[in-house]
């Protein structure tokens, strides 16, 4: 090989990589997107399903420890499901945890609006105390155009969109 054969056969792969690379982190960034939305809406369709089953009030919380509920922060810390038979809406000793998310990834930013500011409340009907959103938003510079937005409605049943605006 020569010493052009080289150089060229570098500057072409030097021309693919950049043209891949960014490419391949708007797909990691998109997966990522769908995996903690398609869990929150998932864990949010599990709280409905025992509240019904066990005919008995069911809290989704966000939580640090995976224990108890969080009083600040935003549910990018995790969450925890967990019967709530006194409806007190925190977790006490005997409380059994149907399921427990762990934190985001750095960067992420997931904020409850309305209803979905500190815990969800699920009824023995399968009905929230209060309909609301969460939104799920990637770090920046890729925020722009690749949110999620899951909407609980007052009968309890979750849906998920794409939103192109992330605060």
């Amino acid at each position: 090989m020569t010493l052009i054969e080289v150089l060229v056969t570098l500057s072409v792969l030097a021309i693919l990589l950049a043209i891949g690379v960014p490419a391949f982190n708007q797909f990691v960034v998109s997966n990522r997107l769908s995996a903690y939305s398609s869990d929150m809406l998932s864990t949010l369709t599990l709280a409905r399903s025992e509240a019904i089953k066990r005919n008995s009030r069911v809290v989704l919380c966000k939580s640090a420890d995976g224990e108890s509920c969080a009083g600040t922060g935003s549910w990018n810390q995790g969450w925890i499901v967990f019967a709530d038979p006194n409806n007190n809406a925190n977790r006490d000793a005997g409380e059994p945890a149907a399921y427990k998310a762990p934190a985001l990834q750095s960067g992420y930013a997931f904020d409850g609006i309305n209803g979905f500011i500190g815990s969800v409340s699920y009824d023995t009907q399968g009905g929230v105390t209060q309909a609301g959103t969460v939104t799920l938003c990637p770090p920046p510079p890729a925020a722009s155009g690749q949110g999620r937005e899951i909407v609980v409605s007052a009968s309890g049943r979750p849906r998920e969109s794409r939103i192109t605006s992330c605060p």
